[in-house]
C-alpha cells in the first residue's frame, strides 16, 4: 500500500516536472512562470522532503523541492528590493532562500552518495551574470534524463573534486537558456 502511494507521488512529480521543462523549452512559459508553477505544485503536493535518500526518485524530489523554494523566495526578495520596499521582508526572503539553497546542496550530496558518484560529471559553466561567474557549476548525472543540478557551494565543490568528478574546465550549460534567463 505504501509503495503504491509513493509510486503515485513520484509519477505525479516527474510528470509535472517534465511538462514544465517542455513548456519552458518551447517558450510557452517564462522562467518566472516556471518557478511560480513549480512552487505552487510543490505546495499543493504537500509532500515533505525525504529524510533518507534510498532511490534516485527521492533524491531528485528533494533537490527539486529545496531548489524550488530557494528560487521562489529569492525571486520574492529581489522583487521587493527592486521596488525599494519592505527591507525587513527582503532580508527574510533572502535568508529563507539561503537556507533552502543549503538544504538543496545537502540533498544533492546525499543523492550523489546514493548513486556512488557513478557516471557523474561536474564543471563550471559560462554565465552572463557577473555575480555567478566562476562560482556556478553544473552537476550532470548522465544515467538519468533531466538530472542536471547547479550549485555555488564551496564545500560541495571540494567533495566533487575529491571524488574526481569535477572537470577543471568551463563549459556551456546543458540548460543554458534557463540558466541565463533572468526572472
Amino acid at each position: 500500500m505504501i509503495y503504491k502511494k509513493t509510486r503515485s507521488i513520484f509519477e505525479t512529480f516527474f510528470n509535472n516536472r517534465d511538462s514544465l521543462i517542455m513548456q519552458f523549452k518551447s517558450g510557452d512559459i517564462s522562467k518566472r512562470e516556471f518557478l511560480k508553477l513549480n512552487f505552487d505544485f510543490i505546495q499543493n503536493m504537500r509532500v515533505k522532503p525525504f529524510d533518507k535518500i534510498d532511490s534516485f526518485q527521492k533524491g531528485m524530489y528533494n533537490y527539486q523541492y529545496f531548489n524550488t523554494l530557494a528560487k521562489y523566495y529569492s525571486m520574492l526578495g529581489v522583487d521587493l528590493k527592486r521596488q525599494g520596499k519592505h527591507y525587513k521582508y527582503f532580508k527574510d526572503y533572502l535568508n529563507k532562500a539561503h537556507y533552502f539553497y543549503n538544504e538543496k546542496d545537502k540533498s544533492t550530496l546525499k543523492l550523489l552518495r546514493f548513486i556512488e558518484f557513478k557516471n557523474t560529471e561536474a564543471y563550471f559553466i559560462k554565465v552572463e551574470s557577473k555575480k555567478l561567474k566562476d562560482k556556478l557549476y553544473e552537476i550532470v548525472l548522465w544515467d538519468y534524463e533531466y538530472a542536471i543540478f547547479h550549485s555555488k557551494s564551496r564545500w560541495l565543490l571540494k567533495i566533487l573534486r575529491e571524488e574526481n568528478v569535477f572537470i577543471e574546465d568551463k563549459k556551456k550549460s546543458l540548460i543554458d537558456e534557463y540558466i541565463n534567463e533572468k526572472y
